[in-house]
């Protein structure tokens, strides 16, 4: 199973005013395990922000004048995240919008809602009433996010890739510790595991010495009023 952890940094809050796409990372997972295979791009969006959003990221005009536009880098970032990979974001709504309205300008295919998996809404379900951004989360599950001073889309890519884990139970949630055990796969419900017999263990006896019950009576005999005198 292929996933996609993604982030992305932009102009403004809305790509129905003109608002562009300024930074897109990406962290690939196989079975929930990062593979070191990582997508990265600073894009020039051909317009300019406000002082406000780049105190955000940190990315000035001038540094992203240089840098390719969506256009130009469209194709390999859609064969970096294919076409059936399961697409991770934290608050993903606002990703996707800006996603596929890059890709609409350019006349390409919008990328399916269906394979997205928000951690936002995971998180809220999981820890209602608290607040769940990624700093939040980054505390709450002992990830070390020292190195984010400003947002930026590969970092915070990597962040929540070992958040999203955490929020599925743990770094790794398929782990079992057990010993191996047999199967069959004649059953309605696949491959199901089978127990071990039991081996009975052997019987052991520890007969009582006549020097023990005479040590026993003679302690109990010093108990006044006691109930549970036997006789051995």
């Amino acid at each position: 199973m292929r996933e996609i952890v993604f982030d992305t940094e932009t102009t403004g809050l809305d790509p129905a005013n003109g608002d562009r796409i300024v930074e897109i990372g990406c962290v690939e997972l196989v079975n929930h395990v990062p593979t070191g295979r990582v997508y990265h791009q600073y894009l020039n969006p051909e317009r300019s922000m406000s002082e406000e959003v780049i105190a955000v990221h940190g990315l000035t005009e001038q540094f992203l004048s240089d840098k390719p536009k969506f256009s130009e880098i469209a194709d390999e970032f859609l064969a970096f995240i294919g076409s059936d990979s399961s697409l991770v974001a934290h608050n993903a709504s606002f990703d996707m919008k800006f996603l596929n309205a890059e890709l609409g300008w350019i006349g390409k295919q919008p990328l399916s809602s269906d394979r997205v998996i928000d951690t936002l809404l995971i998180a809220k379900k999981k820890f209602p009433g608290a607040r769940v951004n990624l700093n939040e989360l980054c505390k709450r599950f002992g990830v070390d996010n020292s190195a984010r001073t400003v947002h930026g889309a590969l970092l915070d890519s990597e962040l929540l890739a070992e958040v999203y884990l955490e929020l599925l139970g743990g770094r790794e949630p398929g782990l079992v510790l057990e010993k191996k055990v047999d199967t069959v796969s004649d059953s309605p419900f696949g491959i199901v595991p089978v127990k071990p017999a039991c081996q009975a263990r052997p019987e052991r006896f520890f007969p009582v010495s006549e020097e023990e019950l005479k040590r026993h009576k003679a302690f109990v005999a010093q108990i006044k009023n006691n109930l549970w005198q036997i006789d051995l």
